[in-house]
């Protein structure tokens, strides 16, 4: 049997999961690793044209030095974001927020290369000026609680796309951080996304200090008190 019901739960072997209909094993696959972040990514044609796209693999590779990663799918002639990164080397990344995931949940929609994403759905490009007052050539989204500008540190050929990006700024909402340098992203309004197309505000539950063994785990409810 390659698909059972035991006392309410569906069960799945993997002949089974090849057999289902391909979009309902998208939707099936896509859900299974739970919530996951959702951010835009913003880049620029070599004659500075904004575009952006929205994304739901960026996951944190490492904090020194700070690196992100994201996932891209096999890029066909239409995948401009993609190639806009790869021929400038930069890219930037803008959490989503409640008040605008619908505007970039339709950046994901194919839109041709002339059309740049953030006018077609009503977001506002943010050039990022380093102290210089140098242009990063990247923007982001202004409406974003949470941004930050990254190089292309490495392009990997994985089943998709596997690009990887070195932070060279951060721009967030001050009054969202603790004195420890944590962020709170529900005081930020930013939401998460489930499978392709569900989107989820959060609820705070604790902060749990760092595990160790034979040491009692404590609970802070105070997210803004931080650690010492």
């Amino acid at each position: 049997m390659s698909a059972a019901q035991h006392q309410g739960r569906e069960v799945l072997d993997r002949e089974g999961l090849q057999a289902l209909p391909s979009r309902f094993r998208a939707r099936l696959v896509n859900s299974l690793s739970g919530f996951k972040s959702a951010n835009v990514v913003g880049t620029a044609n070599a004659e500075g044209q904004p575009a952006c796209c929205i994304v739901s693999s960026v996951v944190h590779l490492g904090s020194n030095p700070a690196l992100m990663g994201l996932v891209f799918r096999p890029p066909g002639d239409d995948a401009h974001n993609y190639h806009n990164l790869m021929a400038s080397g930069h890219f930037t990344l803008s959490h989503i927020a409640e008040n605008f995931f619908q505007k970039a949940h339709q950046t994901s929609a194919r839109f041709k290369e002339s059309v740049s994403e953030f006018e077609a759905v009503g977001l506002t490009p943010h050039w990022h000026q380093n102290q210089s007052g140098s242009r990063f050539q990247s923007p982001a989204v202004a409406e974003s609680p949470v941004r930050m500008g990254l190089s292309v540190h490495q392009d990997m050929l994985l089943p998709n796309r596997f690009v990887i990006g070195a932070v060279e700024w951060v721009d967030l909402d001050s009054r969202a951080q603790a004195p420890d340098g944590f962020v709170d992203l529900s005081a930020t309004g930013t939401v998460c996304i489930g499978g392709l197309d569900a989107y989820y505000s959060t609820n705070r539950l604790a902060r749990l200090s760092y595990a160790k063994v034979d040491q009692p785990i404590e609970v802070r409810s105070d997210f803004m008190e931080g650690w010492s």
